[in-house]
């Protein structure tokens, strides 16, 4: 098992920035793809953000390439999402998520899930 614990999340104006942290404990943190996921009110769970294992790939949906950066220390067992030039339509429930596999797969399926974070974004 993995246990993950989203922190970082708030009101924010459009324009701004947040970090969003996770903190993993249990298994070999460094085993797993570490992902961001996000769920606004009324839409399926999508995928927003992925970094490989030991951190040299990452992979972006299209509507937070450029804005959002992901990034992990496999040394403090923690996964960050940096979300700069924040939208109203960023607004969300922001889950961090753990799988095996390879990044490059823009999968929503993962195996162990954070308990959310909201990012409200106002315009």
């Amino acid at each position: 098992q993995v246990q993950l614990v989203e922190s970082g999340g708030g009101l924010v104006q459009a324009g701004g920035s947040l970090r969003l942290s996770c903190a993993a404990s249990g298994r070999t943190f460094s085993n797993y793809v570490m992902g961001w996921l996000r769920q606004a009110p009324g839409v399926e769970r999508r995928f927003v953000a992925a970094i490989s294992r030991n951190g040299y790939s990452t992979d972006y949906s299209d509507s937070v390439k450029g804005r959002f950066t992901i990034s992990r220390d496999n040394a403090k067992n923690t996964v960050y999402l940096q979300m700069n030039s924040l939208k109203p339509e960023d607004t969300a429930v922001y889950y961090c998520a753990a799988r095996e596999g390879i990044v490059g797969v823009r999968t929503v399926r993962y195996d162990y899930w954070g308990q959310g974070t909201e990012v409200t974004v106002s315009s």
